[in-house]
């Protein structure tokens, strides 16, 4: 008799890996995705996320299968058919994106099902009692969703209806308490999992706000732009040059690792100074400007001048500036400013 399998979706987290062991204990066999773009954590890169987010894959024996979204998850965000959230997260169409992947990857794997470790009322926008409904329906998946936290409060779907799964081993969840998975980590032995948090970016205001500042520039962004976003203070000096300025010695090493042949990077010789990078149509006074901002955010600030190094693909030479020169310059900064600050500027 052939062994019932199931797909999770599974970013790592508490709810997604209880979800995956409530379903593996009545003897199902889970195989993961996680589904990767490019406004969550960096995978590769430890200290970008909390803790590593498949540590429990291994200790409970489920395979972890990794698939970027790539352009298809930008579009969504550009353009969502069921609108953004507070900020520029697209929740209910990533949602029904990821699924219709998953759907794909249920198929060619033979799986009956696919489950999620989504939690009734604990987000607003994607996790309604209407909103899961849509979702569903969206992806071509009714019946099809088994979401293991809260089944006992949604109606049974085709895997319980068949008797594949057994309705009163799920649970009943609901709202945004912790406390039950915390309780239900306990019986598991679930001891290692992120802290709860939301992992996307597109949640985070400023950085949502840079990136439909960008998005307004560049409708069709490189790669390297939207990792830019991460990093440093920004600054538009025209619709086709960006200037970003380190903040501290981790920024900095990251910007000197994201080269390219078009940027051109700059410093303060002889004083603790912040990587600046400028890029895209570069004028003189755009490379004056930006030399003036390096100095103004190192710690030359107070100095009447200070000599900056410029480095470029076609070598590297000096300009002295005046770290106090340009004062519009700020007025430039890619940030979403409260009323108090908008006061101020005015």
């Amino acid at each position: 008799m052939s062994r019932i399998r199931a797909v999770a979706l599974y970013s790592g987290g508490l709810d997604s890996t209880l979800a995956v062991l409530a379903i593996m204990r009545q003897g199902i066999e889970v195989k993961a995705v996680t589904f990767l773009n490019h406004f969550g954590c960096d995978i590769s890169d430890k200290s970008s996320c909390s803790k590593d987010p498949f540590s429990a894959a291994e200790k409970f024996g489920f395979e972890v299968k990794l698939s970027h979204l790539s352009d298809k998850f930008i579009q969504i965000v550009k353009n969502p058919k069921f609108g953004h959230g507070k900020n520029m997260n697209p929740c209910m169409d990533c949602r029904i994106l990821m699924l219709r992947e998953a759907k794909e990857f249920m198929q060619m794997t033979g799986a009956e099902f696919i489950i999620t470790g989504e939690v009734l009322g604990q987000r607003p926008m994607s996790q309604r009692r209407d909103a899961l409904d849509i979702i569903d329906r969206e992806s071509g998946l009714k019946g099809y969703v088994v979401r293991p936290l809260s089944a006992k409060l949604l109606k049974p779907t085709l895997p319980e209806d068949t008797g594949l799964l057994d309705r009163g081993m799920l649970y009943d969840f609901s709202g945004r308490s912790r406390k039950p998975q915390m309780a239900l980590a306990r019986e598991f032995d679930l001891t290692d999992y992120p802290a709860p948090a939301g992992g996307c970016l597109l949640t985070e205001p400023n950085y949502s706000f840079r990136l439909a500042e960008l998005l307004d520039c560049d409708p069709e962004p490189s790669l390297m732009d939207l990792q830019l976003l991460r990093i440093g203070r920004h600054f538009r000096f025209s619709q086709d040059c960006k200037v970003i300025v380190g903040r501290n010695k981790t920024e900095n090493e990251a910007l000197l690792k994201l080269h390219d042949d078009d940027g051109i990077y700059m410093r303060v010789l002889g004083y603790g100074s912040p990587i600046t990078l400028v890029r895209g149509q570069i004028t003189k006074e755009h490379l004056l400007e930006a030399a003036i901002l390096c100095a103004r955010y190192s710690d030359a600030r107070q100095a009447e001048t200070a000599d900056v190094k410029v480095t470029s693909q076609s070598g590297e030479y000096i300009l002295n500036v005046s770290p106090a020169a340009g004062s519009d310059i700020e007025d430039r900064k890619i940030e979403k400013r409260t009323p108090a600050k908008l006061q101020l500027r005015a």
